[in-house]
């Protein structure tokens, strides 16, 4: 590879993936700072996390959606796959306003799949190729790109494409899933009107993660196909 082609490798990450990079890692400090500090908010009625999300299933007709506690911090998360609910260490037993915040976002993301919500459903569509595009799609791309061999460049970019869509398609899903949250406790009284904004801070906090995924994703995409342009030009 010539020196300008290694010129114009380096500065594309420098311009394109690292800044997007770098506002990743800043947002992922910052949930964490935010769900520590309201970590430390005992709720009014001091409903555990773990119960807050068992009701506002079975209010939701996901009665057979099972729970369970798994081991880590904020490692909560919804499998549609076997239709289980799992709150971590951490959030399933406080009744801390960010514990509750994190418990309901989840709860909104089983009631999704329930209801058939079409992002939701997209999602899933796209997520298998978009695991294999993530994990693989690069490393075609630029062995594509040293090897000389466009069609293997293609195939790269083609499914790395997928994990961008997949990364895109998360974030209208995400957004449901906290607005479904905001709006079952505060309807239901599990949060009171003061401890609401707070419990909104936490899972905007959360969203930024997704979007700052999102962002890296479509920048390393960019800088794929701009290696590629740059590459047949030679």
């Amino acid at each position: 590879m010539s020196s300008g082609s290694a010129l114009y490798f380096d500065t594309s990450f420098l311009y394109l993936v690292l800044p997007a990079f770098i506002l990743s890692l800043a947002a992922q400090f910052y949930v964490r700072s935010v769900f520590k500090r309201y970590s430390a908010m005992a709720s009014v009625q001091r409903i555990p996390a773990e119960q807050v999300a068992r009701d506002l299933l079975d209010r939701n007709g996901c009665a057979e959606v099972r729970m369970e506690t798994v081991a880590g911090d904020l490692t909560d998360h919804y499998d549609p796959r076997n239709r289980v609910l799992r709150l971590s260490q951490t959030t399933s037993g406080s009744s801390s306003v960010a514990a509750i915040g994190v418990a309901a976002h989840e709860a909104g993301h089983a009631i999704q799949h329930e209801t058939g919500f079409l992002p939701n459903r997209i999602r899933s569509l796209v997520a298998p190729v978009a695991g294999i595009g993530s994990t693989f799609g690069p490393y075609l791309a630029l062995f594509g790109i040293l090897l000389s061999l466009p069609i293997l460049t293609e195939i790269g970019i083609l499914l790395f494409s997928a994990a961008v869509v997949f990364y895109f398609v998360t974030l209208p899903v995400e957004i449901n899933a906290s607005r479904r949250a905001i709006t079952a406790l505060s309807e239901t009284g599990m949060l009171t009107p003061e401890e609401i904004p707070a419990a909104r801070k936490v899972l905007r906090a959360a969203a930024l993660t997704y979007v700052a995924s999102a962002l890296v994703s479509f920048m390393t995409l960019l800088r794929l196909i701009l290696l590629s342009r740059g590459n047949r030009r030679r």
